[in-house]
């Protein structure tokens, strides 16, 4: 009779800097030559940081400057120092989703259309912004429209709890109906209207106005 016993030993796998021991049924199979089975080399943790860091990495999303282009599309005035040039030079594609989004789900009032149909305006608002432009002889992309658009929503996200208080006044209502679209508008043209306009920046700035009294109007249901 042949007898005798099986010692475990203690095997453990580097993962980036943190250790994980494999079960006893994971080292015998590995011993008996079944670890192709074991998906690569048995069960792997990943640590939160390395989670943030591949969420980062594949949907090229970075939180900070996120924030950093809302502060400077919400303070557009030159004077508090933002680099605001940032919106337009280094554009993004979720930031300016997420806004849109966003003032999608406000803008809801029961209608669940509105949020595809705001995507869509954004979209091809954009475009039409981006084709203007391009006539017009700036250099500017796309990409670069569409960030801005988008971004320069915010303004109206501001302002949509404040209609909710004030909305029985009707002067009041109007007045900073008004602030919000100048307020986007500004915003979103001080970026895109460049110098090299000279001339030709009312030929801009106001399909830039229109798209944002646009935007309102699906917010207000007027």
């Amino acid at each position: 009779d042949l007898s005798g016993s099986i010692t475990t030993p203690d095997v453990k796998l580097n993962l980036g800097g943190e250790f994980l021991k494999e079960s006893t049924a994971t080292t015998f199979l590995r011993q008996r030559g079944y670890g192709w089975g074991l998906g690569g080399g048995g069960a792997v943790v990943y640590s939160n940081a390395l989670l943030l860091y591949n969420f980062r990495e594949e949907l090229d999303i970075d939180l900070k400057d996120i924030y950093y282009k809302i502060r400077c599309v919400l303070m557009p005035m030159p004077s508090l120092g933002f680099n605001r040039q940032v919106v337009r030079d280094n554009p993004d594609f979720w930031g300016p989703l997420a806004v849109v989004l966003f003032f999608s789900m406000i803008s809801l009032y029961g209608q669940f259309k509105v949020v595809s149909w705001i995507i869509t305006i954004w979209i091809f608002g954009s475009l039409t912004i981006f084709l203007l432009a391009r006539v017009l002889g700036g250099e500017v992309a796309y990409g670069q429209v569409l960030g801005v658009i988008g971004y320069s929503l915010l303004p109206l996200i501001v302002i949509a709890p404040v209609l909710l208080v004030v909305g029985s006044f009707e002067v009041v209502s109007t007045l900073i109906k008004l602030f919000g679209v100048f307020w986007a508008a500004y915003s979103a043209a001080s970026l895109l209207v460049g110098e090299e306009f000279k001339t030709k920046k009312p030929l801009l700035i106001y399909p830039i106005f229109l798209l944002y009294i646009y935007f309102l109007s699906l917010y207000t249901g007027v």
